[in-house]
């Protein structure tokens, strides 16, 4: 192995109470592809500043090479001081740096380079940081959140170039198809230390996974020692005193060790206020348009969306999603058509700018829209530190201002208002952005299991591809196309092609949906919803075996037949009725159980 490029070894920074960062290690060769992975808070972006030389640790060794080139880029990009973004992403390159290079990355990535940067949107931004960072090709580049606030089709270009570079790779992503395409190795960083792996994403999971359990079952047989051992000092006989104290003392560092043990961080606590059901109709649009001057953003696009669907909007940034989202949710007229809103609905929205928050409000302020301490979450009355801490929120927490929270704890905060409103129909525009990976978990069971319907706009294709039950995609100069199924599923029905080629459909909605099965790719593991269904069928198959058994004990009886004969013949009927419930269930189950022997063997 090429000897490092970048190490560092023993880290350790506090900023009072837990320590933040308590021996971490990274370290980094030429032409390495890490993803540094960790919860919100767990202190990654400290140590991609201090692996960047913008942060000093209280302790542990730094070691860069001293002729190499470093690029960092930051989450907020600092263009203060530039009047175009072109100046402001030359002014990364080195004398010996090529400008046609700065060139070539503005235009990939939709830049003219003329613009002001103080007018630039999120996207915008970020892209030019990318710009400035990339343009010098250095030896080692540090990207925290590279994805957040681009489109696909940017995304997808961004992998192929950083999966081509030769500079060595430490990023940050909440993106998990991007983190599995580009990274090769994964360093954790979990309650102020380091372990790495020498595979790339895909394989984190399952090796995190393993670690927690067997860090639990040490844990507890350390638990089972100190019993044995404080059995023995109570009842024990007694032995040399110095073998007596060499014991005493043992015991006493095992006690230390398990009140010093750090546990694993909580998980979220997601559930969305359900409202009174819908009508099963929950909104059609019929031939819906919308121009701007003389730019076509939705032209004769039909739908219909029903109680339970979960539809996904994906398309490049400006191609005019938040548009058609504003239509069919009735927000926006169309310039022709019509869209017709379904009976009771109640509209929960999770905007793209996570709607204003004054950062002077506290976050209990903020919670209960300053109602005292208490709100109401699915009908139930709940006190706000009790709330919080569904969110993994502190209680010391609730008279914290929003200015002190990360992105992450912005996001989860927002996200924890929205569901607490009561909705049976979700929007959701860019809900992953600045989310961690267990809480993106949380909720895409959230949106998964939801009873009302949901309708989100997202950039993240696995978060698409576990959620979604159709997607609407843009198919160049104002027409819209729905697909069944996810992200996949829809590249799968364009036979193949990203959506940056912007090709047209093959087969009209109904033969997708009726072909969906056949047309996806071989996958690795079973998918949310089979995982979904494969846990929960023995359950059903048990609830299903009970009523039959109700059932036979009801015609058991001599008499049933003589005192009520139709009830008899309709007990009989729904008998077997359940029995062939049974039997499909049992189909159903055995399929998906061969499926996940056959994809683990």
């Amino acid at each position: 192995m090429a000897p490092p490029l970048l190490n560092l070894d023993g880290i350790r920074l506090t900023f009072g109470g837990t320590p933040l960062l308590d021996g971490a290690a990274l370290s980094a060769s030429s032409g390495e592809k890490i993803a540094l992975v960790g919860r919100n808070g767990s202190g990654k972006s400290t140590l991609l500043k201090i692996a960047a030389g913008m942060v000093e640790p209280q302790d542990g060794e730094v070691f860069r090479q001293p002729s190499a080139t470093i690029r960092y880029l930051p989450q907020m990009p600092d263009m203060d001081g530039f009047a175009t973004v072109r100046a402001y992403v030359e002014a990364g390159l080195g004398p010996a740096d090529d400008h046609y290079r700065a060139t070539y990355l503005m235009e990939h990535l939709g830049l003219t380079g003329e613009e002001n940067p103080g007018d630039l949107s999120g996207g915008e931004a970020r892209r030019a940081a990318l710009a400035r960072v990339m343009a010098p090709e250095p030896d080692i580049l540090l990207l925290d959140e590279p994805t957040n606030h681009l489109d696909l089709t940017v995304i997808e270009w961004l992998e192929d170039e950083l999966s081509r570079t030769s500079s060595a790779l430490i990023m940050i992503s909440h993106d998990r198809r991007f983190l599995e395409r580009v990274s090769r190795a994964t360093i954790w960083l979990d309650r102020g230390q380091t372990r790495r792996l020498d595979k790339g994403f895909a394989h984190f999971e399952e090796w995190r996974d393993t670690i927690l359990e067997e860090e639990e079952r040490d844990q507890h047989k350390l638990g089972r020692q100190i019993v044995r051992e404080e059995h023995w000092l109570r009842y024990g006989v007694t032995a040399r005193r110095k073998r007596n104290m060499r014991r005493l003392g043992e015991l006493q560092a095992m006690r230390q060790r398990f009140r010093n043990h750090r546990g694993a961080e909580g998980t979220a606590t997601m559930v969305a206020s359900d409202a009174a059901e819908s009508g099963k109709l929950v909104i059609e649009a019929k031939n819906i348009a919308k121009s701007f001057g003389d730019l076509a953003v939705v032209r004769e696009f039909s739908t219909r969306i029903q109680r339970g669907d979960r539809i996904g909007l994906v398309g490049p940034n400006g191609v005019g999603k938040t548009t058609l989202l504003k239509m069919l949710t009735g927000e926006l007229a169309p310039d022709s058509g019509s869209v017709r809103l379904g009976a009771n609905l109640e509209i929960a929205t999770l905007d793209q700018k996570r709607e204003a928050v004054d950062p002077q409000e506290t976050l209990a302020h903020f919670l209960t829209d300053g109602r005292g301490d208490n709100l109401v979450v699915n009908g139930e009355e709940r006190h706000v530190v009790s709330y919080m801490k569904d969110f993994l929120f502190k209680p010391e927490m609730a008279r914290t201002p929003v200015r002190e929270l990360s992105g992450g704890e912005r996001a989860r905060l927002i996200l924890a208002r929205v569901l607490a409103r009561p909705a049976n129909l979700l929007v959701l525009d860019e809900p992953t952005n600045d989310l961690d990976m267990e809480t993106l978990e949380l909720l895409q069971e959230l949106v998964a299991g939801f009873s009302g319907t949901v309708i989100l706009v997202s950039h993240d294709r696995d978060f698409l591809d576990r959620t979604v039950t159709s997607t609407i995609a843009p198919d160049g100069e104002g027409r819209w196309i729905e697909y069944a199924g996810g992200y996949a599923d829809m590249l799968a029905q364009r036979g193949g092609t990203k959506l940056s080629e912007r090709r047209g459909v093959k087969k009209p909605v109904a033969e997708q949906q009726a072909a969906s099965a056949d047309t996806k790719g071989p996958s690795k593991k079973l998918s949310f919803k089979q995982k979904f269904a494969l846990d929960n069928l023995p359950g059903k198959m048990a609830a299903v075996s009970a009523a039959i058994s109700d059932l036979e004990n009801n015609i058991a009886d001599p008499a049933f037949y003589e005192r009520d004969p139709k009830g008899f013949q309709k007990t009989i009927a729904a008998l077997d009725k359940e029995r062939e419930t049974l039997a499909a269930l049992e189909e159903e189950w055995l399929e998906l159980e061969m499926l996940r022997e056959e994809l683990e063997g």
